[in-house]
């Protein structure tokens, strides 16, 4: 009895450690096969249906559906980075100078501020007040420069990841089911929750993909037109940023039009202002209300706060990937504590009331 269980201490341990140096070996490369894992589970069905389609030919439905990936996902986006990064560049190389036109020329800005009860006592520091002002938005633009001159580092590690990530499709769509029941057969759950945790990762991958990547890509397109239209310099980094910042609850893409668009009232500009406020605000503001419940089912919905923090922890952790990553760990997040809730429910105590003893009854309550 002694030795079968120090036998299974020993192997356990094996296992522990063996695993940390496999996997410590291998860390530059599991965000890949990740990404791989979560593509594979969303295309699956397309997978499944030209395989069926070739008389049960795998591998040729796998090459297809991976250029498939290549031609509508990875082309396009190569391209819309490519454009961000050059209208960035343009973007910060220009602040200065508009800034200083900003500050110099008389807009309706101009008007406001005179009438402020110091701005005589102010006007004496005006020429300090613009020097150091340019100085601040030179040295963020400069630094905006050197910060996206670092990303040809990560522009090579990244399409090094993308190879990694559709080579490693390749045999997931192929053989992905049998390395899933082993990955489930060395998983001590009962078969009940297995499922469970199944289902609720590729649902919410799902609904992640669905609602945040199509949603923000609607909004982000729509503002970016908006700025377009309104004459503002780089609609297409706006428009991605914004695309980003659909994310965040409840604000979203307004903390980037709002402001502009307050800028362009400034300037007098109000024709340009109007388009935000219609295209922006009443538009892309509420695309989220009545595209959102279509695309993403009730039952992979989240509270608010889950999915902020989910994002922001995400973005935080594993970079821009963190938009699908971090709800996906949010979710199984509360579905692991849902399993453990109802596999220790005759362990665990009632929750009968949060009242404290000393506050009355409500009313209602009291007439019962």
């Amino acid at each position: 009895m002694i030795k079968g269980n120090f036998s299974n201490i020993t192997l356990v341990t094996l296992v522990v450690l063996i695993s940390g140096v496999f996997l410590t070996m291998i860390h530059q490369f599991l965000m890949a096969i990740f990404m791989a894992g979560l593509f594979s589970a969303t295309v699956k069905p397309l997978h499944t249906k030209l395989s069926d389609a070739m008389n049960g030919r795998d591998n040729l439905a796998s090459i297809i559906t991976v250029l498939a990936i290549i031609a509508l996902v990875l082309t396009p986006l190569s391209i819309l980075i490519t454009l961000v990064i050059s209208q960035a560049i343009a973007i910060g190389q220009s602040v200065t100078p508009w800034v200083q036109t900003f500050i110099h020329e008389p807009t309706i800005a101009s008007a406001y501020l005179e009438r402020l009860p110091y701005y005589q006592d102010i006007l004496p520091y005006r020429d300090i007040i613009i020097q150091k002002a340019g100085e601040l938005v030179g040295t963020l633009s400069s630094f905006l420069i050197d910060s996206l001159s670092g990303f040809t580092k990560l522009t090579i590690d990244a399409i090094f990841s993308s190879i990694i990530m559709l080579y490693v499709m390749f045999y997931f769509l192929t053989m992905g089911d049998v390395l899933l029941k082993k990955i489930l057969y060395f998983l001590p759950l009962d078969d009940h929750n297995e499922i469970r945790l199944l289902n609720r990762f590729t649902s919410v991958t799902k609904a992640t993909l669905k609602g945040t990547l199509i949603i923000g890509l609607m909004q982000g397109s729509i503002c970016g037109i908006a700025f377009a239209f309104a004459g503002i310099e780089g609609p297409v980094f706006w428009g991605s940023l914004m695309a980003v910042m659909s994310i965040v609850p409840a604000f979203g893409t307004a903390i980037i039009w709002f402001p502009a668009l307050c800028i362009l009232a400034l300037l007098g500009n109000f024709s340009g202002a109007v388009i935000l406020a219609i295209l922006c605000g009443a538009i892309a503001g509420n695309l989220d209300n009545i595209v959102r419940p279509r695309l993403v089912g009730k039952d992979t919905e989240m509270h608010d706060l889950f999915v902020l923090f989910g994002t922001l922890g995400g973005l935080s952790m594993f970079g821009l990937l963190g938009i699908i990553i971090g709800p996906i760990v949010a979710a199984l997040f509360i579905t692991i504590w849902e399993i453990y809730g109802d596999t220790f429910s005759d362990y665990l105590p009632k929750v009968r009331s949060i009242r404290p003893k000393n506050e009355a009854p409500a009313a209602d309550e009291a007439e019962q």
